[in-house]
């Protein structure tokens, strides 16, 4: 993935196209609750900006929209109620990373424990 696709579902999201059920907003960041949860709570955080992936973002944002998100992504931790017992934050990034969105989100999970990041390998 390396071109910004405007006709993406974020995209569509952030011009207004498509509703999002939506827990936070201000002015570089949106988010919303996953339409197919992996949690209690789900919620995806995406950058108001045109970024493809994690690595486009922190090459191309400016040093306040990067701030602005990870500022964002701890609030919603915190008004979600997740930060005591722990949550856990995934950015998809390429084809081997399983990035199905070609704009840049951070997934945030909790509400239950979640057990291992990968299923292990057979060796």
């Amino acid at each position: 993935m390396s071109d910004y696709d405007p006709n993406n579902i974020f995209a569509k999201i952030l011009r207004g196209e498509i509703p999002c059920n939506k827990v936070y907003e201000d002015d570089f960041v949106l988010a919303f609750n996953d339409i197919h949860p992996q949690a209690p709570v789900h919620i995806l955080v995406i950058p108001k900006g045109s970024y493809v992936s994690i690595s486009d973002f922190g090459a191309k944002a400016s040093a306040e929209e990067i701030k602005a998100f990870f500022d964002a992504v701890s609030k919603i931790a915190e008004e979600k109620g997740l930060s005591g017992d722990g949550f856990r934050t995934i950015t998809n990034a390429g084809l081997n990373g399983g990035q199905e969105v070609p704009h840049f989100h951070l997934h945030i999970l909790g509400g239950c424990r979640l057990g291992p990041m990968l299923t292990k390998m057979a060796a």
